[in-house]
């Protein structure tokens, strides 16, 4: 199933697709299941929230402004140099270890919106990266059980701003300005995908030119090592997300540099998880 959450007139409404048909309710209607997030918080089943939503009446989709899947995670735990093909094109070589940073909700924006190009900076970087969305609490859990703590997929954008990232030994700071953190459009639950979403090919194109072409499956952790190893240090919590990394091809590395600029148009797109599309516009 692949459920999508969104604004119409004010109020905050959740679908589900259906081919290109996306079906849902808003707040205040009967029926409305709540949001994803709160979905997840009270431990609501998705395949029945599914079901219920596909007699929804349809959603015409020009009417809309997409919101992220998830709005208010309690975590957002990124993780750098995590496909090998990246690693290698950084000069900065293969992890041994997950390279985890936070990234937090204020920086969130849903499909379709804008990309802000910070005044502060010319460098601001594309960064396709698969979403995994933890569906149940869990702490120490194994490789082997960690697929079973999540309840889906989906897209990010991790549009970063690389002066600002490089100015400490630490990257949040570039990774959280505002309106740079693209999210959705959908959540995909895991019958949907192969196991761990591996083998899935991942790209980006600015302006129509691929600029990035890789596959999940050169992740040096997959989900299953991430969440697994993260679930050693804290308790991951339903809604928590974690942004798996970013294959090779980011602007950063080119020569010369590719760094996105006001008026360009960013897609990135997993197979079998869709088109995440945002346009880019300055602060």
């Amino acid at each position: 199933m692949r459920f999508s959450c969104y604004e119409r007139n004010g109020n905050e409404g959740i679908g589900i697709w259906l081919g290109d048909e996306l079906r849902g309710l808003e707040s205040g209607m009967p029926g409305y299941p709540g949001s994803l997030d709160a979905l997840l918080a009270t431990g609501a089943e998705l395949q029945a929230t599914g079901k219920a939503l596909s007699a929804a009446p349809v959603v015409p989709q020009t009417s809309i402004r997409f919101l992220p899947p998830l709005r208010h995670p309690s975590k957002i735990l990124c993780v750098g140099l995590n496909y090998r093909a990246h690693s290698v094109e950084t000069g900065l070589g293969a992890p041994d270890y997950p390279a985890v940073f936070a990234r937090f909700p204020s920086s969130l924006i849903g499909h379709g919106s804008p990309l802000v190009k910070p005044t502060v900076s010319d460098q601001l970087d594309y960064e396709a990266e698969l979403v995994a969305v933890i569906g149940r609490r869990c702490r120490g859990v194994t490789a082997a059980a960690a697929l079973e703590y999540v309840a889906g997929y989906s897209m990010f954008n991790e549009a970063s701003i690389r002066d600002y990232q490089l100015r400490t030994s630490q990257w949040t700071i570039g990774k959280n300005f505002d309106g740079t953190g693209a999210f959705g459009p959908a959540l995909v639950t895991p019958d949907e995908l192969p196991p761990g979403a591996s083998g899935l090919g991942i790209r980006t194109r600015l302006n129509g030119r691929l600029v990035q072409d890789g596959n999940t499956a050169d992740m040096v952790f997959g989900v299953a090592s991430l969440v697994s190893m993260l679930s050693e240090v804290m308790t991951l919590e339903p809604g928590d997300i974690i942004v798996t990394g970013t294959p090779s091809g980011v602007g950063m590395s080119r020569k010369p540099p590719l760094y996105m600029k006001a008026g360009d148009v960013c897609e990135v797109e997993i197979d079998g998880i869709g088109t995440l599309r945002n346009p880019v516009i300055a602060a």
